[in-house]
């Protein structure tokens, strides 16, 4: 079907940076969004950033407005979210999703996740 494919994880100190990509592959008619969303061990899921991919405008968490930026390639279905001054709060597994329209339907779109990709964020 759809597949999410997840990279630029890793260990960082805090102050570093980190830059996150998200390629979606498959049966694919269109993507309207995709974004980055986050797991702490103990903790909800959470909505870091997202971005709608005919228009491109963006939703961010706010502790990391002005932090984080979020692009997208609608060419190559994919998106990269640059992580600057990065802090251990960041520390979580994130997931990269997308909304999907498969070839065939009409209106019906269905949300799409990656396998998660670690960022630690430790001295």
């Amino acid at each position: 079907q759809v597949q999410l494919l997840e990279s630029g994880g890793g260990l960082v100190q805090p102050g570093g940076s980190l830059r996150l990509s998200c390629s979606a592959s498959g049966s694919i008619a269109s993507i309207s969004a995709m974004g980055w969303y986050r797991q702490a061990p103990g903790k909800q899921r959470e909505l870091v950033a997202t971005i709608g991919m005919r228009g491109g405008g963006t939703n961010y968490l706010d502790s990391v407005k002005g932090r984080f930026t979020l692009s997208r390639d609608n060419a190559r279905n994919s998106i990269s979210l640059q992580m600057n001054s990065l802090k251990p709060e960041d520390t979580a597994v994130y997931y990269c999703k997308a909304n999907v329209r498969r070839p065939g339907s009409t209106f019906l779109e269905s949300d799409y996740w990656g396998q998660g990709t670690q960022v630690t964020v430790s001295s």
